[in-house]
């Protein structure tokens, strides 16, 4: 699996990679053919205030890609929730599939 963080308009700190990697290794239980994981982390700033953090998640398996996007006000809570609806997304896909 092919992993790339991106942090758009700021500086993303070690623990925050980490957490961010950490969880993604999850995603290896639920789908055994991840092809890449796209990580994207954004401030949503309205004129200089920033309000609230967003992530968004690709999951590219073959044949199909997932994508899911949270926002809240910490990362590792838009993240967690982002990826929450990535998983059910997968989960949803191999039911049909078994069906």
């Amino acid at each position: 699996m092919n992993l790339n963080i991106q942090a758009v308009h700021f500086t993303a700190d070690e623990k925050l990679i980490d957490y961010v990697t950490k969880k993604v290794q999850k995603l290896d239980t639920f789908h055994d053919r991840i092809i890449k994981v796209d990580v994207f982390l954004k401030l949503d700033n309205v004129v200089h205030n920033i309000k609230d953090k967003i992530s968004e998640i690709r999951v590219t398996v073959p044949r199909k890609s997932f994508f899911v996007k949270a926002c809240t006000k910490s990362f590792e809570e838009s993240f967690d929730a982002a990826l929450d609806s990535a998983i059910n997304q997968i989960k949803r896909k191999k039911e049909k599939q078994a069906a």
